[in-house]
């Protein structure tokens, strides 16, 4: 038996986004949670006593990371190879994100649950078989696509649209034609959040080599104040000097930095819209759809939308929710499924 938006009674259908950076899961019993995709151990016996803890996952993995064996286990979007720990903190995050969709304590008596997890185009082929073994115990049911597949289909974007999305360790774009994208369809690219964080960090330390600077740092320097286009004022920061606090105007490095994505990107566009059937054309280079935690850029996406002049222009809109966006459209993607989509791993 079934409600009207095909959710059976007894199975929790959930949509998660596998993300470098952060990791997303919507659930269709209501529960929305996103996750920094970090996982840490305690370093010894002083760290477990100060913890309290034998694991800790998301942003308070890293606010404790000195005193934790800490893993970022998706690299450019695929799970690190070569490293069972970060094999292990797949799975510690995977099983933690479908607790947090069950609720009450992860507790899900008889309930079945069934997973459709977004990730990047390319680690649809290398990274399945290892998904499904991760996740052997935690689901019932599993469906890999895509993430900006998925993106596509919470929008209701299946025909003539372009998915552009921009995360943390991958750009990830697919041609909607009204049906599964091929693989000519999609494209994956490993400029994206990542790339801008360490190109940021190397333009700061190259200006400025006394900074004592990290890459989180960085990263909340760009997340906070990243630009692309005209400056809307000075970007002013502070970083000890031989551990006193000193500021430091980082404005022109921040911006090339963040213009970084444009050339790859708008290349890629102009690679893959000529390739469409050429009566539609028209339609998909109006219904481009930017996502991704770098759609929220100020000034990327009118830049973008300028980069498709030399076919004829086009539009290029931002979704409006870019943390859920594909997670969202995971669960859209449960809820629609038959019986026979579905890998069984109970």
């Amino acid at each position: 038996m079934s409600d009207k938006k095909g959710n059976e009674q007894g199975v929790l259908n959930v949509g998660i986004d596998l993300g470098t950076s952060r990791s997303a899961v919507s659930a269709s019993n209501g529960q929305r949670h996103v996750v920094e995709s970090y996982v840490g151990w305690p370093v010894d016996m002083v760290a477990r006593k100060v913890l309290k803890s034998d694991v800790l996952i998301g942003a308070e993995a890293v606010k404790n990371r000195t005193m934790l064996d800490l893993h970022r286990p998706l690299e450019r979007g695929l799970i690190k190879e070569g490293s069972e720990k970060d094999l292990q903190a797949v799975r510690v995050l995977l099983e933690h994100l479908v607790d947090l969709a069950i609720g009450n304590k992860g507790k899900r008596g008889k309930t079945k649950v069934r997973a459709v997890v977004g990730v990047p185009a390319e680690a649809m082929r290398v990274n399945k078989q290892q998904l499904r073994k991760v996740l052997e115990g935690s689901v019932d049911g599993l469906m890999i696509v895509s993430e900006p597949f998925a993106v596509a289909y919470g929008l209701d974007a299946l025909l003539n649209s372009l998915i552009v999305d921009i995360g943390a360790g991958t750009s990830d774009f697919c041609v909607m034609r009204g049906h599964f994208p091929t693989e000519e369809d999609q494209r994956t690219l490993t400029q994206a959040g990542d790339s801008v964080d360490d190109y940021l960090l190397k333009l700061i330390q190259d200006k400025y080599p006394d900074a004592q600077v990290t890459l989180y740092m960085v990263r909340e320097w760009k997340e906070k104040h990243g630009f692309v286009g005209k400056p809307q004022g000075k970007v002013e920061i502070t970083a000890p000097v031989q551990g006193r606090p000193t500021p430091f105007d980082i404005t022109d490095q921040l911006k090339a930095a963040c213009e970084s994505l444009i050339e790859p990107i708008a290349e890629t566009m102009l690679d893959l819209l000529p390739r469409v059937d050429p009566e539609f054309q028209e339609d998909v280079r109006n219904n481009v759809i930017l996502s991704g935690g770098a759609s929220l850029t100020p000034g990327l996406r009118p830049a973008l939308e300028e980069s498709l002049a030399p076919i004829g222009g086009g539009k290029i809109q931002a979704v409006k929710d870019p943390v859920f966006a594909g997670a969202d459209g995971g669960l859209a993607i449960a809820l629609d499924a038959d019986d026979s989509d579905w890998d069984q791993l109970a």
